[in-house]
């Protein structure tokens, strides 16, 4: 199983052309069965993808409709051992908070790859590697 950070469903509906190649890349992730996301990346989805900054923002219906399509994914919930876990992996690891919960939930999850382009390439938090699809840094898929 794999973990997706927030960042490949972003890039997923990437409409531009300079980011077209991220766009493909992750595409092609969501195909894939053995994906696990969590809440927490389902709602950063949702903010990140309708705010009116972004250059074509998506409308409720359009987000909503993707995280349902997403739902067929392992999806990992809020919990207290979640929370706990997170500030355990920030303190140990220095990262944020918000990166720590996804550490925390991709390890929940049974994942030992996280796909994402904000943590360090190649290195392992508790057994969870990160590895940037889009540059294939540490064997991406």
């Amino acid at each position: 199983m794999i973990f997706l950070d927030t960042n490949i469903l972003l890039y997923a509906i990437c409409p531009g052309r300079d980011e077209r190649a991220k766009a493909e890349i992750a595409r092609e992730i969501l195909r894939r069965d053995d994906v696990a996301l969590s809440v927490q990346v389902l709602q950063e989805f949702y903010v990140q993808s309708t705010r009116p900054p972004r250059s074509q923002p998506l409308s409720h219906a359009e987000a909503t409709a993707l995280i349902e399509v997403w739902l067929r994914f392992a999806v990992v919930e809020l919990s207290v051992r979640l929370l706990q876990t997170a500030l355990r992996l920030k303190d140990r690891y220095q990262t944020s908070y918000w990166d720590a919960a996804i550490l925390a939930a991709a390890t929940t999850a049974g994942c030992n790859e996280l796909l994402s382009e904000d943590l360090n390439p190649g290195q392992s938090y508790d057994g969870v590697r990160v590895v940037n699809p889009f540059t294939g840094t540490s064997g991406a898929v």
